[in-house]
């Protein structure tokens, strides 16, 4: 027994050892993991104030999908807290040399219905009685097909566009829920057509983008820089959506939150002389039943243009109304080509003068007709009067001999003939402030100078292309000593008073000598006074002038069948300073020539413009 109890007492101090070892391992591992925990604790402590860090301070900018991104956390937060309100800023008016308003910006109206909702306070009115009022405000469709409407929908109907106010007074005197009448920013043309060619028009859609015109090239001018104001805003809950409130309480009393200045783009065009033109033209066109029409009245001082005129022409206001035809919208004055036939002979004169292969005092045998290489060359009235026998260069222009100029030419050489033509700029492009100008055509320099047929039909203006804008350019050389001026429309930006604060500089280049241009006027008076142009002459004014009767192809027959009539004219010839070109295209009838058609219509403007500017008789001395 004691030998057993002896065991027993040593076995306890064992187990305690044992168990004492258990607990050290089992302490180490608690304190393995405690540790392994607050490690991981503590980098997760520390990659986040490192993240933190890096946003905050090194970097930051939020690039996570959750947020916009290349915006910082303060970028975030102030967008949040604050708007920008962007205010309507409209466009500059767009004003004649007199201040008369041609375009502007006004407040119209589009018109939705929405039939489920029609009321009266709060009763329901009848879709039949709408149906009628809007009838009777709208005039543009009948009581039954406003219905018909009402019945094919029950909301979002758009039944009309651009109304004025006077309309939205009527539609909003009704009383009636369901009419949402929606304000917008539309451009308004006064006069309607009566400058469409000049002015051009914008687009009626939201982003209101210019198309033609004045409106087109200037825009840059006429647009005015926006203006926005930064306020605070929050956020509420009205009907489970959430709704932006505004606090303009903090802005600024000194906060200007329209800021726009009252400038006006200003033109050269007097709009009383474009009214006097368009009637002009247009009177001239019904007598002879003409395709189209031009009139262009340029100061040739400085190359101003002070009217300008195409017809047939559109409404801009109602610029959708011709989507058939976008044609009309093109100024053709700058953007078709045409032969200029005997207007063009007085720039020959002063190319020949200027060469000194010719005097004033110079004779010419005028045959009647006239052979080059394979062809017979006739005078436009040969058949009638026949050969003129030795006629001066007055009476070669008095008469439109072409067999008379293709002498006077044909003492030039060919080759400086042509330098001579391209010296003009007719195939250089003409700066105007509307879109679409194309550069004049010239022979093939090689088959001009090789050919004598192209020398001798360009000696009578059939043998070139150009706009009825260059002949003005190059007719106004003749008319202030010999220089090309720069026809522009645009004046410069002036406030309601008309005083100018910004304007451009244009630049001119001398082509003829003054001796020169003093003599071809003096020799285009004479065509006035006792040659084809005796339908411009006006009792006591002195004018100068040359008629064209040009052939053109018919495209159908590819064949010289159709005519282009016009007449330019140079006012007053003792100090000149307009040159006026009628030009009327395809005249019906038996007596169609520049002298019966566009000549008249010449005279006419110069009428006018004796009225508006006040222009004295001519000195009797």
């Amino acid at each position: 027994m004691a030998k057993n109890q002896s065991v027993t007492r040593l076995r306890p101090q064992s187990a305690r050892k044992s168990d004492s070892l258990k607990q050290q391992h089992h302490k180490l591992k608690i304190s393995l993991r405690l540790f392994i925990v607050w490690g991981v604790l503590v980098l997760g402590a520390v990659g986040l104030a490192s993240r933190l860090y890096y946003l905050q301070i090194i970097n930051p900018i939020i690039v996570y999908e959750q947020a916009p991104r290349g915006r910082s956390l303060r970028e975030i937060a102030r967008g949040q807290q604050t708007d920008r309100i962007k205010f309507y800023t409209p466009r500059r008016q767009i004003v004649d040399r007199n201040q008369n308003v041609l375009a502007t910006d006004r407040i119209t109206y589009e018109l939705y219905v929405h039939p489920k909702l029609f009321r009266r306070n709060s009763k329901p009115v009848p879709p039949e009685e709408i149906a009628k009022d809007l009838a009777d405000i709208l005039r543009t469709k009948t009581p039954e097909e406003f219905l018909e409407l009402f019945r094919k929908r029950k909301t979002g109907i758009r039944l009309a566009n651009n109304l004025p106010e006077s309309a939205r007074d009527k539609i909003a005197r009704l009383r009636i829920d369901g009419l949402d009448l929606r304000p917008h920013y539309s451009r308004l043309y006064p006069h309607e057509y009566m400058v469409a060619e000049i002015v051009g028009y914008i687009n009626k859609d939201s982003n209101r983008s210019p198309q033609a015109g004045i409106e087109y090239t200037q825009d840059h001018l006429l647009n005015r820089k926006q203006s926005s104001v930064k306020v605070k805003r929050s956020f509420i809950h009205t009907n489970g959506q959430e709704q932006k409130i505004f606090h303009l309480g903090d802005l600024n009393p000194s906060t200007k939150l329209f800021q726009f200045d009252s400038l006006q783009l200003q033109l050269t065009v007097d709009l009383r002389l474009q009214q006097a033109v368009r009637a002009a033209l247009k009177t001239s066109m019904d007598k002879y039943d003409a395709k189209r029409g031009t009139v262009i009245v340029m100061d040739v001082r400085d190359g101003s243009i002070r009217a300008l005129v195409c017809d047939p022409t559109y409404n801009p206001n109602r610029y959708s109304d011709y989507a058939g035809d976008f044609s009309i919208f093109r100024n053709w004055a700058i953007t078709d080509l045409y032969e200029p036939g005997s207007t063009f002979k007085p720039i020959n004169i002063a190319i020949a003068l200027d060469a000194g292969v010719i005097s004033p005092e110079d004779t010419f045998d005028d045959t009647g007709k006239i052979e080059i290489g394979d062809r017979i060359v006739r005078n436009h009235d040969y058949r009638k009067k026949g050969a003129k026998g030795d006629i001066n260069i007055t009476q070669i222009l008095q008469y439109s001999s072409n067999v008379g100029m293709i002498k006077i030419m044909n003492l030039l050489e060919p080759e400086d003939y042509y330098e001579r033509l391209q010296n003009l700029g007719i195939e250089e492009p003409v700066h105007i402030e509307i879109n679409g100008y194309t550069p004049g055509h010239l022979k093939d320099k090689i088959e001009f100078i090789t050919k004598e047929i192209e020398v001798a039909t360009t000696a009578f203006g059939q043998g070139l292309s150009l706009t009825p804008l260059k002949l003005v350019q190059l007719q106004a050389a003749i008319a202030n000593g010999g220089y090309l001026v720069t026809p522009h429309l645009v004046q410069g930006l002036s406030d309601f008073e008309g005083n100018s604060h910004y304007s451009k500089t244009f630049e001119k280049k001398q082509v003829f000598s003054t001796k020169t241009t003093q003599e071809v006027l003096a020799m285009m008076e004479q065509v006035v006074e006792d040659g084809s142009g005796y339908n411009s002459k006006i009792a006591n004014y002195r004018i100068a002038g040359k008629t064209g009767t040009a052939q053109k192809i018919n495209p159908a027959t590819g064949r010289y069948d159709k005519e282009i009539t016009s007449f330019v004219g140079i006012f007053p010839v003792e100090q000149p300073r307009y040159v006026i070109l009628a030009v009327v295209d395809e005249p019906q009838g038996q007596y169609t020539f520049g002298s019966t058609v566009a000549a008249p219509v010449v005279r006419s403007v110069i009428e006018a413009l004796i009225a508006i500017e006040g222009i004295p008789p001519a000195s009797q001395e």
